[in-house]
């Protein structure tokens, strides 16, 4: 079964969060894909039920399966992911947050 990995970011600033995906779309899509993604897609968040002051921004990833999605989280992961905090460090008014599923069903398919 495919696995759905969504990673979130809200920012305080705007600016941050342009610069951001621009480096998301540049260079880390295509990173955590040649580390085992069937693929990625950047989303800019908009609409009802979003905080106030905040852009939030999404990094979405499917995986083949459970095994190639643990295999990136063991071997590609902690890297990539330090070198998206040595470009946007947390204090620049970061937070993220990760979910991890099983797709179930897609349409079409």
């Amino acid at each position: 079964m495919k696995i759905a990995y969504t990673v979130r970011c809200a920012f305080d600033s705007e600016k941050v969060a342009r610069a951001w995906m621009e480096w998301l779309e540049i260079e880390h899509l295509r990173d955590v894909c040649e580390a085992g993604a069937l693929s990625g897609e950047s989303v800019w968040l908009d609409g009802e039920g979003l905080p106030e002051g905040q852009a939030i921004c999404e990094a979405r990833y499917t995986f083949e399966s459970r095994r190639a999605f643990d295999d990136y989280v063991e071997r590609h992961a902690p890297r990539l992911r330090q070198e998206g905090l040595s470009k946007f460090p947390l204090d620049l008014g970061l937070t993220y947050s990760r979910t991890v599923g099983e797709i179930r069903s897609t349409y079409p398919s």
